[in-house]
């Protein structure tokens, strides 16, 4: 049986949902909200296979978990850095980006302090309807398999945040020879002793990009092909007049854009995050490649632009790749080590778990599902319980929605809305 009723449960425990605890933490007892998160995961952990150490943020340290929503968090990057006894160092070498591995070391920190808010090694399988004596459904039972055993968690709003998954072409399936980017720092180990005589990274993205640097400097002897469609990998607009598409004040206006003005949006600004990469990187890439040139030696670093991936197949310790040259079709075929695709993310339907209560949502002409401006699917008068979703929400909150920009406000957002809908008996039980 349930426990206790809760007034909000979040499946999974990434950035976007640990947002809302540290938001819940900071509103204490008068939010008077009992919270539970679930995550499957054995401990927390964001991107950790490309925990590069020479990787940066893309996002400025200010779009921490917090600090757009409540600038005197306790829980602000800034806290952290002191916390850690870093404040003045990082102030003294004046960017705005972390390094990857400190930002992750930040997220970390901060589900410690909410960590009496989180079950980890929880999978959540079901969410299901509670109907009462009316048929209205006020409360969701949230099902787990925690342990090897079945828990169910009653609750008024549930909070699913079911993040990203790593995507790959059609017909590529991941082996010991062939990965996605977000497993890269944990296969490369097996790989030291082996001294790779060629490596490829299929993708035009950052991840991508990433990819090619970090192999072409931690392998010296190994040749490293890069495949991509286009001539050079594409700069990302991170100028200050474009980045307003991620400002607060932009989600508003898209949420009450007509469908033809959003999908000019984000066609206008696609090049801010998709298939996209850091200037810098670009250059240091470019800079190697010239230098190869230089010597006039055999080149490890070879971009092979303007192609397609258009077979693969392992056979044995080798992967057998062709690669086709799109102006031409000419054809290359070459064997390599491994195959490293950074072929980017989709974001993960939250409504998989939804069972028979998918039959509830109102859509849209496209069968995406409608959403309040507050993250809450819009329902049939029957559902009365909470059903908020982070992410995918890009058709209606625009191109924010799977990333760090408006996560600090989203988070207070939904927190507002799950505690005005708690029943006033409740709040005033709570908060003795």
């Amino acid at each position: 049986m349930p426990e206790a009723v809760l007034d909000l449960v979040g499946v999974g425990f990434g950035p976007s949902n640990l947002a809302v605890a540290l938001a819940l933490d900071e509103a204490g007892a008068p939010a008077g909200c009992d919270a539970l998160f679930l995550e499957r995961q054995p401990a927390f952990g964001w991107h950790t296979g490309m925990l590069l150490d020479e990787a940066t943020m893309q996002v400025s340290f200010l779009k921490d978990l917090v600090t757009m929503r409540n600038p005197a968090s306790p829980h602000s990057y800034l806290c952290y850095l002191r916390d850690r006894g870093r404040l003045a160092a990082f102030i003294n070498q004046k960017s705005l980006f972390p390094l990857r591995t400190e930002f992750h070391d930040y997220l970390a920190w901060c589900a410690e302090r909410v960590g009496h808010l989180v079950r980890y090694g929880a999978q959540v399988v079901d969410i299901r309807p509670v109907p009462g004596p009316d048929g209205a459904v006020d409360l969701l039972d949230v099902v787990v398999h925690r342990d090897g055993a079945e828990e169910v968690h009653r609750t008024r709003n549930v909070v699913i945040a079911a993040g990203l998954q790593p995507w790959l072409p059609d017909g590529i399936e991941r082996s010991d020879r062939v990965w996605h980017t977000s497993e890269l720092l944990h296969r490369l180990p097996e790989f030291e002793s082996v001294a790779p005589r060629s490596l490829t990274v299929v993708g035009a993205g950052q991840s991508a990009a990433e990819a090619v640097a970090h192999l072409h400097g931690r392998f010296p002897e190994a040749e490293v092909r890069a495949v991509f469609g286009r001539y050079g990998y594409s700069p990302a607009d991170d100028s200050p007049f474009a980045n307003q598409i991620f400002d607060p004040d932009a989600v508003d206006e898209y949420y009450v854009a007509p469908e033809h003005v959003r999908r000019r949006l984000v066609d206008y600004h696609r090049n801010t995050n998709y298939a996209v990469v850091d200037l810098e990187l670009i250059q240091d890439l470019y800079a190697r490649s010239y230098r190869e040139q230089v010597r006039g030696t055999q080149p490890r670093l070879v971009m092979m632009n303007v192609s397609r991936l258009a077979s693969l197949s392992q056979e044995g310790d080798a992967v057998r790749l062709v690669v086709e040259h799109l102006p031409t079709g000419e054809l290359t075929e070459f064997e390599t080590d491994a195959v490293v695709f950074g072929t980017g993310y989709r974001p993960a339907d939250p409504l998989a778990l939804l069972g028979s209560l998918a039959d509830q949502l109102k859509l849209d002409d496209q069968s995406r599902p409608h959403l309040d401006r507050d993250y809450r699917l819009v329902t049939t008068d029957r559902v009365r319980a909470g059903i908020y979703v982070q992410g995918p929400t890009e058709h209606t909150h625009g191109l924010a929605s799977t990333l760090l920009s408006v996560t600090a406000v989203r988070a207070g957002e939904i927190l507002a809305a799950v505690t005005a809908a708690v029943p006033a008996q409740v709040l005033t039980a709570s908060a003795r």
